[in-house]
């Protein structure tokens, strides 16, 4: 069964646009999640940004935190791609704008906060509240481009990418938009949040990212932006849009269990995934890629590997993480992800898990590692799982 035979109407996506430290613009990204791997030390950040190109002049750049200019940069691309806004042809009204992020504006806040202690409360900005706000970067998107539709961020941690794009797609399902900007950004590597970070020893102490290694010992923080623009399916043909892939279906839960640490056993992981199956209208058998969390933190990478070998069988999958290139991107990770699968499908390959030589022995996943390995692209799932027990799965297709 597929979505269209549920009676849903079918999602398509139109256009990709991505910023990350991998590469700026899709085709930089895909190169970069074919190298060696770019994580040590504590974070990943994009070096030499200059957010100017993205607009207007030099003081609207300085008003819009990295995590909104992110987000514009990447929007430009994937409208670009898509053919733009008078192109897609949707009326304003029925163009939505579904987001993510971790924590927002975090570079402002913490910037702000150490004017006022330094020079006091007057030299605050009077741009720090729509710099910081967790909405900025959707609500400067919607502006840009005059999506007057469903503008709604969310903010589930980690798993905040996944929910927006699944949610995004199911207004288009239901009937309530036609089209959709979603995705998500961050740059939250400030130094009081990587401290934090850090003092909770969720930080990798050797300073690389390896997902699923025996090894592991804590992510690297990344920063960047994915933006997709979806549609829905028939108007998409009609006008001779280029369909990047479809958007099958997705679930989101809880595993109500802790703060910080995932359910053992993946109990919660493995509810998501079924759902998301369930919702697509697919078996576990025909699934072709799990683009994983893989986080490279040693419960949460546990915990995961369990919740794949329970629903697909052992090594019965091709499994990647891309988080040991991209580091952990927060909120945006799994826009960042939902960008890799698409990649991954049009290159009809699965780049490899950077830093990693070989899954844990405990593990009983098929992951892809040394080289990026070639596939019969079909129905694949990105997984991406929250500080406060978010789980959130989504299941993305090639255009057919």
């Amino acid at each position: 069964m597929t979505a269209s035979s549920s009676g849903a109407r079918r999602v398509a996506i139109t256009g990709l646009g991505v910023v990350a430290p991998a590469g700026l613009g899709k085709q930089d990204f895909w190169t970069g999640l074919l190298g060696p791997g770019a994580c040590s030390g504590r974070s990943v950040e994009i070096e030499d940004w200059d957010p100017t190109p993205y607009f207007e002049n030099p003081k609207a750049a300085r008003r819009a935190d990295r995590v909104e200019q992110f987000s514009l940069a990447a929007a430009g691309e994937a409208f670009e791609q898509a053919g733009g806004f008078d192109a897609i042809g949707v009326d304003a009204s029925r163009f939505g704008t579904i987001f993510a992020t971790g924590v927002g504006g975090l570079h402002t806040l913490e910037e702000q906060i150490q004017i006022r202690l330094e020079k006091g409360e007057r030299r605050v900005s009077p741009f720090l509240v729509p710099m910081m706000m967790t909405n900025a970067a959707g609500a400067a998107i919607s502006m840009r481009y005059g999506l007057r539709g469903p503008n709604e961020t969310i903010t589930t941690a980690c798993a905040a990418g996944s929910h927006a794009i699944n949610y995004a797609a199911r207004l288009i399902k239901w009937g309530i938009v036609d089209a959709v900007a979603t995705g998500g950004s961050e740059s939250a590597a400030t130094l009081t949040a990587l401290a934090g970070f850090g003092n909770m020893t969720a930080l990798s102490s050797s300073g690389v990212s390896q997902p699923f290694a025996s090894g592991r010992d804590g992510f690297v923080m990344g920063e960047g932006s994915a933006v997709l623009v979806l549609e829905e399916w028939a108007h998409a043909e009609a006008r001779g849009a280029n369909i990047l892939g479809e958007v099958l279906g997705g679930a989101s839960n809880a595993d109500a269990h802790h703060i910080t640490a995932p359910a053992p056993g993946g109990v919660g992981a493995i509810a998501c995934m079924r759902s998301a199956l369930a919702e697509s209208g697919i078996d576990a058998s025909d699934i072709k890629q799990v683009n994983a969390h893989g986080t490279s933190t040693p419960l949460n990478d546990a915990a995961e590997a369990d919740a794949i070998t329970e629903v697909f069988g052992p090594n019965a999958v091709p499994v990647v993480s891309t988080k040991g290139v991209t580091g952990h991107a927060l909120g945006a990770a799994g826009a960042l992800e939902a960008a890799a699968l698409l990649l991954s499908m049009d290159n009809a390959l699965i780049p490899p898990t950077a830093n990693t030589l070989e899954a844990d022995g405990d593990m009983a996943i098929d992951l892809v590692v040394g080289e990026a390995r070639p596939w019969t692209p079909g129905p694949a799932i990105s997984n991406n799982f929250g500080f406060g027990g978010h789980n959130g799965s989504v299941v993305i297709a090639p255009a057919s």
